[in-house]
């Protein structure tokens, strides 16, 4: 993916991508038969998405990947928008539900977090897309509904459940984001990361006078010698995800705090009566 730039989902007219999205409009109503299904449609775009990023898609270039002309494709989905819907609607529908480590909630979002990232780098265009207007197909409710289930029970409400995922889900997509970065930066200096720092780092060495900035160039050795890069993406997310669960788990603990302290405290059993002696016990 060259560059990064940002799409933004639910463009088109609501009542045609509902449609669409849930099968209620599958096929032109008028005309020969169609020689093709939304469905198919959909995997060539995502497929032209997957090779050569966003920015190559378009109504022209997925029929042409079909064999049509734009104008027969027009007559399956009205626009470039409703497609980029059933684009999200689809992958996100197809993502993989791993194991989690234990049934510890903790556990349950680190699994949803590491199937996200899974998907981004299946799919790396679907992180420069803002879904702030979801497609609500069923491919992303019944995404919704199975992430917001690792929060079920926990103390929180629905608001905050809701919050939460967002939470955990906006900072994968960051992270992609950040990695396609590198990636795009990697490919427009055709040089990797080791090979611009070796040619970067002796420069910048002669302009930077360590007594005037002293932590940053002990912090910034530091860390170019454990990534071998100015930034590594992998190290970015392992340590961001930690925090954040550890930001959640802030959160559910105070929750569960005020749960424990409005819960009615239940009255002590009366003490139970002295057993009395049985015979041949010596008296006390």
């Amino acid at each position: 993916m060259e560059g990064v730039t940002t799409a933004y989902s639910g463009g088109g007219d609501p009542g045609r991508s509902i449609e669409l999205l849930w099968g209620l409009r599958d096929a032109p109503k008028r005309g020969p038969k169609p020689r093709f299904s939304v469905a198919q449609i959909t995997r060539a775009a995502i497929d032209l998405a997957d090779a050569e990023g966003l920015a190559a898609l378009s109504m022209r270039r997925v029929a042409e990947r079909l064999g049509i002309t734009a104008m027969s494709l027009y007559t399956y989905i009205p626009g470039k928008a409703e497609l980029l819907d059933l684009m999200i609607d689809t992958v996100c529908g197809e993502i993989e539900r791993s194991r989690p480590a234990s049934d510890h909630w903790r556990d349950r979002l680190e699994a949803i977090a590491h199937d996200n990232r899974a998907l981004y780098e299946r799919h790396p265009w679907l992180a420069t897309v803002s879904t702030a207007r979801p497609p609500l197909g069923p491919g992303v409710i019944a995404k919704y509904d199975y992430e917001l289930r690792a929060l079920e029970g926990l103390g929180l409400d629905d608001v905050e459940m809701d919050a939460a995922l967002t939470f955990l889900l906006d900072f994968v997509q960051s992270c992609a984001r950040a990695a396609a970065d590198v990636r795009a930066a990697r490919h427009a200096s055709r040089t990797g990361d080791g090979e611009w720092w070796a040619a970067y780092g002796p420069l910048l060495a002669k302009v930077v006078d360590p007594d005037a900035y002293p932590v940053a160039t002990r912090v910034g050795a530091a860390a170019g010698l454990a990534h071998g890069a100015a930034y590594d993406p992998d190290h970015a997310y392992r340590f961001g995800l930690q925090r954040v669960l550890d930001g959640l788990a802030a959160l559910i603990e105070s929750r569960r705090a005020v749960s424990r302290s409005s819960s009615p405290r239940r009255p002590e059993p009366p003490p139970r009566p002295a057993a009395p002696p049985r015979s041949g016990d010596a008296p006390a």
